[in-house]
């Protein structure tokens, strides 16, 4: 533990653990860690700080429930996407996500959403990507769902299955519990074979909301 760069073999032998939970806590983004290309690499650092806050505090984030989730999905924030680009859908996804009253400047959001990405790719596996900020102008959390008709290229998942559904969740700082647990509940419920194909064949956002909060 000499090195400030750390694998997830080397954070899993440190925490005792598999190295199948490290990955699912960095695919949740429940443990602090940042991708080299297609390769989870954790800051020593940053991993201890967030050891120590669990230890200290013994910190849990409990999933929302499906009423707190419907306040999240709104229909207005649903939207088809129909780009084979990745910046085209994450762009247009931002527009949507800046409707919401929580988000006050979408130059920033759009901005930060796409650095990110650059850093640190959003796929989840299963088709899934969950692209998530925080910022110091936005008040509250906000949610937008975007259910792709055609395969998006760019994601580079390590299951290599094409991303069709993004879920972009923007949040304040001070939110960092909300935060966990809202990127949880859809990291939980997306694993879900049966919901991913309704999403997928579904017809409006109302239809999608529903499936969501069912």
């Amino acid at each position: 533990m000499t090195e400030d760069i750390l694998t997830i073999e080397e954070v899993a032998k440190y925490l005792k653990v598999s190295e199948r939970t490290v990955y699912d806590w960095a695919q949740k983004g429940e443990i602090p860690a940042g991708k080299i290309g297609a390769v989870w690499r954790f800051k020593k650092d940053s991993l201890e700080r967030w050891l120590n806050e669990r230890l200290s505090g013994s910190r849990k984030f409990p999933l929302p429930d499906s009423a707190n989730a419907v306040k999240l999905i709104t229909p207005e924030r649903i939207m088809f996407l129909n780009y084979e680009d990745k910046g085209e859908a994450l762009l247009a996804l931002a527009a949507n996500l800046c409707t919401a009253p929580q988000i006050t400047n979408q130059a920033e959001l759009s901005d930060a959403i796409l650095k990110r990405e650059q850093l640190i790719s959003s796929a989840i596996g299963f088709g899934i990507a969950i692209p998530h900020v925080r910022l110091p102008s936005i008040d509250g959390i906000a949610v937008s769902v975007g259910i792709s008709r055609i395969p998006i290229s760019g994601f580079m998942p390590l299951d290599d299955e094409p991303v069709r559904i993004l879920i972009m969740i923007a949040a304040a700082y001070r939110q960092h519990t909300q935060y966990l647990q809202t990127l949880s509940f859809f990291s939980a419920k997306l694993k879900n074979n049966k919901l991913r194909c309704a999403l997928l064949a579904a017809k409006d956002a109302e239809e999608v909301q529903k499936l969501f909060t069912n």
